[in-house]
């Protein structure tokens, strides 16, 4: 929390880190850039505002004072931020179960939402909530951008074609409007507009330091006005209002308005940020900035806030005037203030020049800026990729082409949160094997496995959507190799883990004790030992479960596997440990009904106890059941070898009479012969505790060369 606190300060002095070095250079192309973009937010500021059922003041209004805020305190140096479509329509959708449209209480409640939204927004960036935004993926951003220029192409059919079509949100309308009434083309405007398009194209080829979009807007407006296109019928922008921004008396005592626009003002504040982020990360995709979301929040709520406090309404980040801001060559965000101070000068000054500004040149400016923004190498590249990428990109797409732009970018924000849902859910859980070198595990499903120990990767984190596909998958597992008693799990992907996920461990933990073995854990990330530590799973499993990946196949090898299963049933060398290791396979192809499952309880003897017992009077018969190349590495002297297979064939020759130690490797292997010779009537049979490992840890060892 304090942390948050002491960074809220560099968040709010944001202007000052944008003009600390700011270069002649940059002012000239933020200049330019202010310029062509500033031409474009006239005619759209107005529009916008009567779209929300306001007076055209408002929208130049909000237009200064958005465009310039959230310039100076977003992030991005691309994202305009103003009047739109998506919030003049989310506005009107608000407002009018309150008020008539153009109401003195309908145009105070416009900018009293505009600053509660404001305020939610600015309060969610110092909050740090700019993570929600990373649920805007590529594939949304790539779709959406596609899909909204497509929507700004078919919007400037109306301006360029001089027609009069019926307002509507739907491009497959605005198509058949146009098809019905295409014989009432305006000649002059589609020449006007055409050419318009055929400038900018040629412009950057012939010199790409000239401002394309500026050269072109001056070029077309002084060709209709030389040619007198404007009695021809060419429309214009005409006359603008006069006058700063006031402040608006906004009804912030009104506790009964304000209760009615809180869900309103909540929807406007997310949709709105959703929209003006997924915006800036589309551009960003073509200008390579780094965003912060959370400076973004901040810029917006900012933005919203000054706009409502004078005379303004909601605003958002605008696709095309983003669009247009970069490909005129804007260095930072100054460049979008600009556009804000163009408005404001245009309005006193330039108004009788700018009043005359063709709208079918605008319109032209619009469809060139509209098509380079659709990434179509982006495009062809998520096309190739997954095939989840592609599905997002293409609804998202459709959506946008077929749906309010708010619904198409939450539809696509949903489908990327619920594909990346789907796939932590269901998390690889794959048994991995050595590499040919022994250096590395690998998944070869074609590669038969060791019969006692499965080694698995859980890929993904143990959280509560993927601990049902964890824990069934390794189920699974366990089921179709009932013979494996032990399971190793590499753990290192696992980045989180829940109540869920050791539940799901706990109940495969179970599965593996039932069976005789166990379940050990390599690589554990120290968050996921601390969860353990804490519900009590270590102390369930055991600490010394718990092993290091370079040495614990070894462990296990030496101290935790059968190794008469290892000598005596497996063909297999699943291991670097396996390598050296005898192998003779029994007739039978089993060593006895035991070895499946827990071994049968015999009298033990220590190492030390063993070696003051062959110094007594009556020392017992040492049986070493090991393999021939075992013993001459090193026994107990005057040990008598006779390797396991040969007293499972019968153990002609031992004497009844007389005590029998049996040792072996680690134990395991005399506790087999000590069930069998029990079985054939031996009665004083005892086994080396820790067999040949604890004798050589007692120091005990002689090695005896044959």
């Amino acid at each position: 929390m304090l942390s948050y606190l002491r960074g809220t300060p560099a968040m709010l002095i944001q202007p000052i880190r944008l003009l600390r070095g700011y270069s002649r250079a940059a002012l000239r192309a933020d200049l330019i850039a202010g310029a062509s973009v500033g031409v474009v937010l006239l005619p759209q500021s107005l529009s916008f505002s009567l779209l929300a059922g306001l007076p055209p003041t408002m929208g130049l209004y909000a237009a200064i004072m958005a465009s310039v805020i959230g310039a100076l305190w977003g992030s991005s140096s691309h994202l305009h931020s103003g009047p739109t479509n998506t919030a003049s329509i989310l506005t009107l959708s608000v407002l009018l179960p309150i008020a008539v449209p153009g109401s003195p209480t309908f145009i105070a409640a416009a900018g009293l939402i505009a600053v509660m939204a404001g305020i939610i927004r600015l309060l969610m960036g110092l909050a740090r909530l700019g993570v929600l935004v990373n649920f805007v993926s590529d594939s949304v951003a790539v779709g959406f951008t596609a899909g909204a220029g497509i929507l700004i192409m078919s919007n400037q059919i109306e301006p360029m074609l001089s027609l009069k079509l019926q307002s509507t949100s739907s491009i497959l309308d605005t198509l058949r409007f146009t098809t019905l009434q295409i014989g009432q083309t305006h000649v002059p405007s589609l020449l006007l507009g055409l050419g318009t398009i055929n400038l900018l194209l040629l412009l950057p080829r012939l010199q790409r330091k000239l401002p394309a979009v500026l050269v072109s807007v001056v070029s077309g407006g002084a060709i209709s006005w030389g040619l007198g296109m404007e009695s021809l019928g060419v429309k214009v922008l005409g006359e603008l209002p006069h006058g700063l921004p006031p402040l608006a008396a906004l009804p912030v005592l009104n506790i009964g308005m304000i209760g009615q626009l809180a869900n309103g003002a909540l929807a406007l504040a997310i949709i709105g940020l959703v929209e003006a982020v997924a915006i800036a990360r589309a551009v960003a995709g073509h200008s390579r900035q780094r965003l912060d979301s959370n400076q973004e929040f901040v810029g917006q709520g900012l933005a919203n806030i000054a706009a409502g406090l004078f005379t303004g309404y909601p605003c958002s980040g605008s696709f095309n005037r983003s669009a247009l801001s970069y490909q005129s060559g804007a260095q930072t965000g100054l460049g979008n203030a600009f556009s804000g101070v163009f408005v404001l000068t245009s309005m006193f000054v330039l108004a009788p020049l700018i009043g005359h500004l063709p709208r079918p040149v605008l319109a032209g400016t619009l469809v060139v800026t509209a098509y380079s923004m659709i990434d179509h190498q982006a495009m062809a590249r998520i096309w190739r990729g997954a095939r989840g990428d592609t599905v997002i990109m293409l609804i998202t797409l459709a959506a946008t082409l077929a749906l309010p732009l708010q619904f198409a970018v939450l539809i696509g924000v949903l489908m990327s949160l619920g594909y990346y849902l789907l796939k932590t859910s269901a998390p690889r859980v794959q048994v991995v094997l050595p590499d040919a070198g022994f250096r590395h595990w690998a998944y070869q499903p074609d590669k038969p496995g060791c019969p006692q120990l499965a080694v698995v990767d859980l890929l993904g984190d143990l959280y509560f959507g993927a601990a049902n596909h964890v824990e069934d998958s390794l189920y699974d597992m366990l089921m179709n190799c009932p013979q494996q008693r032990f399971l190793m799990l590499r753990m290192h992907s696992v980045q989180q883990c829940d109540i869920s996920g050791i539940r799901a461990l706990e109940n495969i933990l179970r599965i593996c004790r039932d069976r005789g073995g166990g379940m050990f854990l390599v690589r554990v990330r120290e968050p996921v030992v601390q969860v353990m530590r804490s519900i009590g799973f270590i102390h369930l499993l055991g600490g010394d479960h718990f092993l290091s990946e370079d040495e614990a196949v070894g462990n296990l090898f030496h101290h935790v596997l059968d190794p008469a299963i290892c000598i005596y049933e497996c063909e297999q060398r699943a291991f670097r440990e396996c390598q050296d290791l005898p192998k003779r396979m029994l007739a039978s192809g089993t060593i006895t009904p035991e070895g499946r499952g827990p071994l049968p309880p015999v009298p033990e003897l220590a190492a030390r106890d063993l070696w003051a017992r062959l110094r007594g009077a009556d020392p017992p018969l040492v049986v070493d059941v090991r393999e021939p190349r075992e013993y001459r590495q090193g026994h107990i002297p005057e040990a008598l070898l006779i390797p396991l297979p040969n007293i499972l064939g019968g153990p002609d020759g031992l004497p009844h009479n007389r005590a029998i130690i049996l040792v072996c490797r680690s134990g395991r292997r005399s506790v087999r012969a000590a069930a069998h010779l029990v079985a054939q009537g031996f009665m004083n049979i005892s086994i080396l505790k820790g067999g040949m490992h604890a004798w050589e840890a007692a120091s005990l060892l002689e090695a005896v060369e044959v």
